[in-house]
């Protein structure tokens, strides 16, 4: 799992970010909290995933590139709206994934679990 630099956080969770990104590298269970994460295939832009979801051993956790964090499904919706809306007023495009990785400067935030 690999954590975007300048992660987007839903504003109830805002101030404990560093705490909930460590219970997830460390599979402690996270209640009502969201991942946002590059899209899985190509059609889409977005993925929005339970945080619980990752507990499972077989969910494939290697290649996620995770771009924000919410409290709640609405609240996840809204981050991922804020993301695309900033992508496409910088670019005037939906290129999400192209943009994001091209932002990112810290290809060493992975989990080490």
């Amino acid at each position: 799992m690999i954590w975007y630099e300048d992660l987007y956080v839903g504003d109830s969770i805002v101030h404990k970010t560093k705490k909930i990104k460590w219970k997830i590298c460390h599979n402690a269970g996270q209640v009502n909290i969201y991942v946002i994460t590059l899209a899985s295939n190509e059609k889409n832009l977005l993925d929005i995933i339970p945080a619980r979801e990752l507990l499972q051993k077989a969910y494939p956790k290697r290649g996620l590139f995770v771009v924000g964090l919410a409290r709640g499904y609405d609240e996840a919706v809204e981050v991922a709206a804020s993301i695309v809306d900033e992508v496409y007023r910088q670019t005037g495009a939906f290129a999400v994934r192209s943009y994001l990785t091209d932002r990112d400067k810290n290809r060493e935030g992975r989990c080490q679990s």
